[in-house]
């Protein structure tokens, strides 16, 4: 389990730009197909945009057609936080970064084998350690 990070608003507005605070700090969400990972087809590890903690792992994305990057599986169980979610007229659930609570996006069970499910997560909440 990763460590918590704890930082105040005022901490994480110093660290990220707008749009990132309202999207992983806010719980907001990026336009879909704006996001610059949506068709990145790089390899490496994407971490957290808060506190790096790996999240995925670009042999885990898949091109959902959702606009938004997709993966079918995080690094690890212990790395992400499922959070049900109904703020949307809708009942799903919103994943968060397990060691700074940084909103990621939400998971669906409408993804490809071998998990059936789609990680889908708003570019501004990653960034991807590219593989030298």
């Amino acid at each position: 389990m990763p460590q918590k990070i704890t930082k105040t608003d005022e901490e994480w507005r110093a660290q990220l730009t707008p749009d990132q605070f309202t999207v992983a700090r806010q719980g907001g969400t990026e336009p879909p197909h704006s996001g610059e990972y949506n068709d990145c087809k790089d390899e490496g590890t994407y971490v957290c945009i808060c506190c790096g903690e790996a999240l995925y792992r670009s042999t885990a994305k898949f091109d959902s057609g959702s606009g938004w990057p997709s993966f079918w599986e995080p690094v690890s169980k212990e790395c992400i936080t499922e959070i049900e979610d109904a703020s949307h007229g809708m009942v799903c659930v919103e994943v968060t970064c397990a060691a700074c609570d940084a909103h990621l996006g939400h998971v669906f069970p409408d993804g490809p084998t071998p998990t059936g499910l789609r990680h889908c997560i708003n570019s501004v909440s990653i960034a991807l350690d590219r593989k030298e």
